[in-house]
């Protein structure tokens, strides 16, 4: 007799189906074979078929009737026509005196056969066999028809055991990916793969295989937005950044590092997942401990190169270091090793962005973007690489000291490669084109060629060249969004994933929320709050998003970042009585008359009307009840619609604006409200314990961007040469 679980509930008995009657008793045999060979107390049985503290009084009437049709169905018809060994091995349900007891060969158990090939296919996956890991794994996830006991989960069945049951299967169904990755079959994994990374978004283990498996197609582009998209799951959902695995890979593809050529499997993400995969189950984070150990990457070697010359399309990038003769302190060898130290942080910051030096003669170097694989990307990346050596180095305005000029233009070279891992001889007009492009950069600034300009105008922001027909000049980054899919470091576009991140969710759970940005003067609050902004106005909903500052002097009004956002979302300008404005949005608000009159009369100091006059009131009390209306009015609107509120200056508001303020953090009424406060690091020497341990809040902390000033770079230049 076979029993298989691991689809719809079906038993067969000399290859004929047994026919099971009744959801109760095919329940009752489906959780019996999920502990099979063990003894299942009668409570766990009646807690499975019912629910805990559900059961009915004639629960344990059913479930033997059940217990009495399986028996009926396991007995053979006719025993002395079975071979002895078949009534030795065949199952029985057994009376134990704490419960039940389904003892069934393993054999005769699909879920068994697939736990032990499994098995089979992990060990030779360890000893380095992926054929045959790959051909066990396939023949162990055959054995499923579907979700296990499907036939039960149709009928409103929730066990954990099967939740259980199906993580082993997506953790299977990545052994095997990547027993297939590791024999070169990343085109016959593809839609496999693409399939399960749409329906588990949150495993990054799989995203991972997705993303080698796209490189290894030549789909670079693909594979980079693979990762953007498992980002932002994360970052949505759970408020947490990729693994470093994952983060690792991409750096990997940017650079296209040898390792993650075909036939070397997938060094960053090895059997077992060093990748945790992270869910969401109940708000909380479930890791998959590795069935395996990692076994070691393994060696990159080079690759073979052809002789004969390649043409290929590159980027070019050329930059040009002036370091003043005073920097050495007149000592020759000291500028020497200055000039040195400046070529190696300008190397540094060139392969960080994926670019290869191919020459470096005195101040000036050459770099190629796209040597290997060409992208679409290589052009973006070789100018925010000038842009990233530039502002590292550039300090010509104290006075010129060390200056940085540069210059990208895009066009075909030839390759010709010697022995392997050797460095290609490259040849080309367009590294003159390049060359004398940058003679004719002015100091500190970075010119590109037109073409340069048409592929990268969606990254990066250019001024015309009036006097230079074909020439733009750099003027900066543009500014981030959190939907950006290059990849790299760009402003603060990970702190502005995280707030995008935070008010998504917010919006969909209908869940306040209170995000507080820390940072020292400096360091980019303002210009996060502005692009923070500048995305939710291009979001489909009406976001509602207003602005106050709090004041510095303590003789000024305490609530008046409070007065502005609501004499901004009442229309009413300064020295204005809003009165007769507030009345119009407090009534649609509220069903009740006397509730909206009494909003308008706490709300009214706060728009330039006259407060209410009460006996025995301190202004502390009339405090304390404003900030309170403020609160309640503006979650009333944010149940229309989203809406942010963000608060400067934080750090320089009353301890009771603070308190209203934290109670956003705490409360559970259904709106989305959002709120931003922007505060300097006094906030937390005021209060220490600032949001602490609230379930709906959230600290960002930025760092200040420091100058590096002139004693600074010839350390760092110093130390750079010595190493």
């Amino acid at each position: 007799m076979q029993f298989r679980i691991l689809g719809p509930l079906e038993v067969t008995d000399q290859n004929k189906p047994v026919v099971l009657r009744g959801t109760k008793q095919r329940a009752t045999l489906g959780f019996l074979l999920l502990q099979a060979n063990r003894v299942v107390p009668v409570s766990q049985l009646l807690n499975a078929l019912w629910g805990i503290d559900e059961a009915p009084t004639t629960a344990r009437k059913i479930l033997q009737n059940a217990v009495y049709g399986i028996r009926g169905f396991l007995s053979p018809r006719s025993a002395s026509s079975l071979p002895d060994t078949y009534a030795q091995t065949r199952p029985a349900l057994l009376t134990q005196p704490a419960g039940y007891m389904m003892r069934v060969a393993p054999e005769h158990v699909d879920v068994h056969r697939f736990h032990r090939q499994v098995a089979q296919g992990r060990e030779q996956r360890t000893q380095g066999a992926p054929e045959q890991a790959a051909a066990l794994l396939r023949e162990a996830l055959a054995l499923w028809r579907g979700p296990a006991l499907a036939d039960l989960v149709e009928a409103g069945i929730d066990w954990p055991e099967l939740a259980a049951l199906e993580k082993t299967r997506l953790n299977v169904m990545e052994d095997y990916f990547d027993a297939q990755l590791a024999c070169g079959r990343h085109y016959e994994i593809m839609p496999e793969l693409e399939t399960m990374v749409q329906a588990e978004p949150l495993r990054e283990r799989s995203c991972g295989q997705l993303m080698l498996a796209l490189y290894r197609c030549g789909r670079q582009a693909d594979a980079l937005n693979a990762y953007t998209r498992v980002r932002a799951e994360l970052v949505e959902n759970l408020g947490l950044e990729p693994a470093r695995e994952l983060q690792d890979l991409q750096q990997a593809i940017l650079t296209q590092d040898l390792s993650l050529s075909p036939g070397r499997g997938s060094p960053l993400l090895e059997p077992g997942g060093e990748a945790e995969t992270r869910e969401s189950v109940h708000g909380s984070v479930i890791t998959t401990a590795p069935a395996t150990p990692p076994r070691p990457a393994p060696a990159r070697t080079p690759a073979p190169r052809p002789t004969d010359p390649t043409r290929r399309s590159v980027g070019i990038l050329s930059v040009r270091t002036r370091l003043a003769p005073s920097m050495g302190s007149g000592a020759r060898e000291n500028l020497d090793d200055l000039l040195d130290g400046t070529s190696l942080m300008v190397r540094e910051q060139i392969e960080r962005f994926g670019g290869k030096v191919t020459a470096s003669i005195g101040s000036v170097s050459l770099a190629l973007f796209g040597l290997d694989n060409p992208a679409e990307e290589d052009l973006s990346r070789a100018v925010l690489a000038a842009l990233a050596i530039r502002e590292m180095l550039d300090i010509g305005a104290e006075p010129a000291r060390l200056a940085v000029n540069a210059a990208v233009t895009t066009g075909d070279v030839l390759l010709r490669y010697g022995d392997p891992g050797d460095a290609p001889t490259v040849v080309g007009t367009a590294l003159d084109e390049c060359h004398a492009l940058l003679s004719a950069v002015p100091t500190g600034e970075v010119w590109v060629h037109e073409k340069v300009c048409r592929a990268t105008a969606g990254t990066i922001a250019y001024r015309k060249l009036e006097e230079a027909p074909h020439l733009w000049q750099v003027t900066g980054r543009r500014r981030p969004t959190a939907d950006r899919s290059d990849g790299q470091d760009a402003g603060q576009t990970w702190e502005l994933d995280v707030l995008c991140g935070l008010v998504r969710r917010t919006w969909h759970r209908s869940v306040p929320h209170l995000v507080t940005v820390l940072g020292e003067a400096g360091s980019g609050k303002s210009r996060l709050l502005d692009d923070f902004r500048r995305w939710t106005a291009h979001q489909p909903d009406a976001v509602l998003f207003l602005t106050g500052r709090t004041p510095s002097a303590p003789d000024d009004d305490s609530l008046r970042a409070q007065a502005e956002m609501l004499s901004a979302y009442c229309g009413v300008r300064p020295g204005e009585d809003g009165t007769a404005a507030l009345v119009r949005k407090v009534r649609p608000l509220f069903r009740s008359e006397r509730d909206a009159e009494s909003m308008v009369s706490r709300l009214a100091p706060l728009v330039g009307g006259a407060p209410e006059s009460a006996d025995g009131v301190t202004d502390d009390d009339r405090l304390t009840d404003t900030l309170h209306a403020w609160h309640t009015f503006f979650q009333k609107v944010a149940r229309r619609r989203p809406v942010v509120l963000a608060l400067e200056d934080l750090h320089w508001a009353s301890d009771r604006v603070l308190e209203a303020i934290e109670e956003f953090a705490n409360s559970t009424r259904l709106c989305r409200l959002f709120v931003v406060a922007v505060a300097g690091p006094e906030l937390l020497l005021r209060r220490p314990s600032w949001a602490g341990g609230r379930q709906h809040a959230t600290t960002v902390t930025l760092d200040h961007p420091e100058r590096v000033t002139t004693e600074h770079l010839v350390e760092l230049l110093r130390s750079a040469a010595s190493n």
